[in-house]
């Protein structure tokens, strides 16, 4: 069992920065995909970015540009820099690792960090 746990979350005015980290109880490996996701208010969980194995990233259109994930697999730890933030990025921010197993994968999630983007 591993578990994440979120932080850097706040509140930030538009255009500001904020950089989240994910700590992990246990070891993560270069083959676990890490992830961030988000909840806005009243909407469904959505991906936001994610890093598999080595340094192949993915993100949403909307934050393109804006936002960039990272890893330290040493430190077992999965940053998401933020830059640019508009009140749309407004959300509960989770973390995510999935790990592959024999027969397919395995999630693990964070508590959460709530995100507010308001002036």
């Amino acid at each position: 069992q591993v578990q994440l746990v979120e932080s850097g979350g706040g509140l930030v005015q538009p255009g500001g920065s904020l950089r989240l980290s994910c700590a992990a109880s246990r070891s993560i490996f270069s083959r676990d995909a890490m992830g961030w996701y988000r909840q806005p208010p009243g909407k469904q969980r959505e991906l936001v970015a994610t890093m598999t194995s080595g340094t192949s990233t993915n993100y949403a259109d909307s934050v393109k540009g804006r936002f960039t994930i990272s890893r330290d697999n040493a430190k077992n730890t999965v940053y998401l820099q933020m830059n640019s933030l508009k009140p749309e990025d407004t959300a509960v921010y989770y973390c995510n690792l999935r790990r592959p197993t024999g027969l397919g994968f395995q999630d693990y999630w964070g508590q959460g960090t709530q995100v507010t983007v308001s002036s």
